[in-house]
């Protein structure tokens, strides 16, 4: 299993999205912060509302150079239409196989039947560091749309050399 605290790196995932392309996670941070959610699937209401919450924050995050992933275990198809329904701009990766879930320990235990992956939330620096990490199992266990904004707001103020107020 990967160390997904708060200092460690995620492995450089590569899975197909949700057009059927197989893609490193690295090319789609492509050298930006990012917001990593892994979601139970579009059955589930909470991930539903969750990702409403980040549709809604899309607009900013984009004119922010902020990165979105979301990954599940639905095959393509299925990404694509929930991604389409609800109106995300982002990339979903599909680990249909659950050799990534496995790898990162993050199947969720009390779902025999699907074996979704347990829901999940990092902000990442371009390096694919980890910076904040919550676990979604409980709904308020995901980090408030106020908490993705701080925390990519400290990533960004490391990485950009023109981020202070310019001074007289």
């Amino acid at each position: 299993m990967t160390d997904l605290r708060p200092g460690g790196v995620l492995p450089d995932l590569e899975l197909p999205d949700h057009t059927g392309a197989t893609r490193r996670l690295s090319e789609v941070v492509a050298g930006d912060p990012t917001f990593l959610h892994f979601y139970r699937g579009p059955w589930c209401p909470k991930e539903q509302a969750f990702i409403r919450r980040l549709v809604r924050l899309q607009d900013e995050l984009e004119v922010a150079y902020v990165r979105v992933v979301s990954v599940s275990v639905d095959p393509p198809p299925v990404a694509a239409a929930f991604r389409a329904g609800l109106g995300a701009r982002w990339t979903f990766l599909c680990d249909p196989e659950r050799g990534e879930q496995e790898r990162l320990g993050l199947r969720e235990t009390t779902d025999t039947v699907y074996r979704p992956y347990v829901p999940a939330a990092f902000t990442l620096w371009p390096d694919r560091t980890i910076r904040g990490a919550w676990n979604g199992y409980w709904y308020v266990g995901r980090p408030t749309d106020e908490e993705i904004r701080q925390d990519l707001r400290a990533i960004q103020r490391d990485l950009r050399a023109d981020w202070a107020a310019p001074t007289p």
